[in-house]
């Protein structure tokens, strides 16, 4: 279930393990009640249910917060599992990280990197901080409005446990786009796509904020991100973006956002979100044999992969 547009909306069929899985993304275009509705209607009917276009936490160091908007979601769920894709973020994203450096991918201890929103994606933002040559976290320009860059991981944490406890209990759509508000492009601070070498996070916020295409802001840069679709990639291409990874993994031309694969693991596991750990996760990753996918972008009309 989503928050954003229907326009997003997919449904695929996929054998995974043995299982059978159907996967959907249904989006409620920014409406919270007919999201509710539609997380009752399913609960004790699927095996997992994840929460789109939300978060239900957020994390600052080794504290997590949970989403006041959220959590009211959730709790229309009371025999199904609902996972928000934190469990990933916290797994998967963190070992794409680690592999793109490994297989010689992406050398980040020669790359500059803007990380658009680290409380979100703290998995792949620690493990930047600690490899990349210098990083940019947007959290306070792209999220607050408040045109500041954050240069270290120290000051996320700190601005994290500062502002956390206020932000997640404030409507969410104050911070973060839903709806048709997801499909508007709307350029902010230019200069920090501009100096990077590679742009990392949720692409509903590296799409919304993203230079024009006349500009070349991102002509030659590596993005590393998640939910993509056919139009997200030819945007990409008509900036001339080089090179895009997803930690997800690609169903039928789609790649779903980490809620969706967070639902196949629990789902698979036969466990509760909670009794999840990370070992959990990434044990069964690699029976799925689970890898991120690496698309080089061309010119628009042509795409291929590495």
């Amino acid at each position: 279930m989503s928050l954003g547009s229907p326009k997003g909306d997919k449904t695929v069929t996929a054998t995974l393990l043995g299982e059978e899985f159907e996967i959907s993304r249904v989006g409620t275009n920014g409406d919270l009640r007919r999201f509710a509705e539609l997380v009752r209607e399913l609960d004790g009917k699927v095996d997992a249910i994840g929460l789109g276009g939300i978060d239900l936490y957020l994390y600052a160091g080794k504290r997590r917060y949970t989403i006041r908007d959220a959590a009211r979601l959730a709790r229309n769920a009371r025999a199904t599992p609902v996972v928000d894709g934190s469990g990933i973020k916290n797994t998967l994203e963190r070992e794409t990280i680690e592999w793109l450096q490994r297989e010689g991918i992406v050398d980040f201890s020669a790359k500059k990197v803007l990380v658009v929103c680290a409380v979100d994606r703290f998995g792949m933002g620690e493990s930047i901080a600690r490899l990349a040559k210098s990083v940019v976290y947007g959290d306070l320009m792209f999220n607050v409005g408040i045109p500041i860059p954050m240069r270290s991981w120290t000051t996320v944490r700190i601005v994290g446990a500062l502002l956390l406890p206020i932000v997640t209990r404030l409507p969410f759509q104050w911070f973060y786009p839903t709806g048709e508000k997801q499909e508007r492009i709307t350029p902010k601070h230019e200069k920090y796509f501009g100096w990077a070498d590679v742009i990392a996070g949720d692409y509903k916020i590296i799409g919304r904020f993203m230079p024009p295409p006349e500009s070349r802001a991102l002509a030659g840069k590596t993005l590393i991100t998640n939910t993509l679709t056919s139009a997200d990639c030819e945007d990409l291409r008509a900036r001339r973006v080089k090179m895009v990874v997803t930690s997800t993994r690609e169903f039928d031309g789609r790649t779903f956002a980490t809620n969706v694969v967070e639902g196949i693991l629990v789902a698979l596991a036969g466990k509760r979100p909670e009794e999840m750990t990370s070992d959990d996760y990434l044990a069964l990753l690699k029976k799925l044999d689970w890898q991120p996918t690496v698309r080089i972008l061309g010119e628009p009309g042509r795409e291929g992969s590495a």
